[in-house]
């Protein structure tokens, strides 16, 4: 019999503190649960934050059904914009104020939930936007806020950030503080089938990036790559499914049937929470700091920035993480869990999967200037999420990854 204890190499875990703030609901029809989960949580007077295209196509109007069934009062603010700025949460906040609301709802993608966590900070602590740029500065506590997306990519119901820009200067502020991190997260499949086929790609691509930068950020720990790892198999087996079936768009009959279609679509919704919820605790790299010149200069969708930048920041990695990268790539059966090219399969998995979503895979095909190269490798230098690349970046290295960009097939 083999000596156990002389054969086993045990890990060496790194301290870290875990402090999960958000409960998860999950499952087709689990918005028919909204009014008594509202109810559980003291809620009488709700602000429910949506937008247009959630109301057309009839997400909306199941949230406040299930309201207005368990006896609860709705408010509803339907003008939230994509990237919402301080104009739109000020125009949140003055119907918050006066409906004297005791709860929030958040019924869409992340520019909704972000919208809505941006109120809660205005409303409950006072001041602007700008007042809580950064970490931690939100003093009083803060209403209870139910998120429920409707679309399988930012992780915003996961996290206590949110992302708005100033309306005049167009800088984006992260905002965060564990008050804002939603109460309870709402996971309903049903509602991502509407998605469009361009949604679909853009936000499958930003979710498949939070697991993969995620598990390998120098801030990274065993909750985070639990996450990270769990998201990564959800999300990368059932992204084709879905892709496929939202760029048919009604024209051929698909070839999966509708209940694994379903399936399909809920793997990447946990998927996208569970990536949400690494980054929570581990934050992000390269990737992002690269991702947001491009949407500042070009109004390159985020979706797109990073499909095409993202499988050159994962060969830059590999130099440092190549083990890491091994076990996701195991996870798939790409290679063995010590192949020293996994990282270049996986980076090749997300081009192809970037393919196959019907995104562009160069800087060329984004519009891009290349003459701006140097300047927005200088502003992705000052990208906080950089500093956490397990692979040191500066201005230099980042304009060798706009380079490749263009490079790329």
């Amino acid at each position: 019999m083999p000596d156990v204890e002389s054969s086993v190499e045990l890990d060496v875990l790194p301290t870290f503190d875990f402090d999960p703030r958000t409960r998860v609901v999950f499952g087709s029809g689990t918005i028919a649960r909204l009014g008594q989960i509202a109810r559980e949580l003291g809620g009488s007077r709700v602000l429910f934050v949506t937008d247009r295209g959630i109301e057309q196509a009839g997400h909306a109007a199941k949230g406040i059904d299930a309201l207005t069934s368990a006896g609860i009062a709705v408010s509803v603010f339907h003008d939230v914009q994509p990237n919402p700025t301080t104009d739109d949460v000020d125009q949140g906040l003055a119907i918050a104020k006066s409906q004297n609301v005791d709860l929030i709802v958040a019924v869409g993608g992340g520019s909704t939930m972000d919208c809505a966590k941006g109120i809660n900070f205005l409303l409950t602590n006072g001041g602007q936007m700008r007042d809580y740029w950064g970490v931690g500065k939100a003093t009083k506590p803060m209403l209870p806020l139910i998120a429920i997306p409707t679309t399988a990519g930012t992780g915003s119901d996961a996290q206590s950030f949110a992302l708005i820009a100033d309306a005049k200067t167009h800088m984006k502020m992260a905002c965060g503080d564990k008050k804002a991190a939603c109460k309870v997260a709402i996971l309903d499949p049903e509602l991502t089938l509407s998605m469009p086929a361009g949604v679909t790609a853009a936000t499958g691509i930003d979710a498949l990036s939070h697991a993969l930068e995620s598990f390998v950020t120098t801030k990274r720990n065993a909750i985070s790559q639990l996450f990270a790892r769990r998201a990564w198999r959800l999300l990368a087996q059932s992204f084709p499914v879905v892709v496929s079936v939202a760029a048919s768009n009604g024209a051929s009959p698909p070839v999966n049937s509708a209940a694994t279609i379903l399936a399909a679509r809920g793997n990447m919704l946990l998927g996208s929470h569970l990536a949400g919820a690494a980054i929570e605790n581990s934050m992000l790299g390269a990737t992002h700091a690269l991702a947001n010149p491009l949407t500042a200069h070009f109004e390159v969708t985020h979706g797109l920035a990073i499909g095409v930048m993202l499988p050159h920041v994962i060969r830059y990695n590999s130099q440092v993480v190549g083990p890491l990268y091994g076990r996701l790539a195991a996870d798939l059966g790409l290679c063995d869990v010590d192949d020293p090219q996994a990282g270049d399969r996986i980076a090749g998995l997300v081009r192809e999967l970037t393919r196959m979503a019907r995104l562009p895979t160069n800087l060329t095909a984004c519009g891009v200037d290349r003459s701006l190269l140097p300047r927005m490798a200088e502003e992705a230098a000052q990208q906080w999420t950089g500093t956490f690349n397990p692979r040191p970046v500066d201005a230099a290295s980042l304009l060798q990854l706009y380079e490749a960009g263009f490079e790329a097939e």
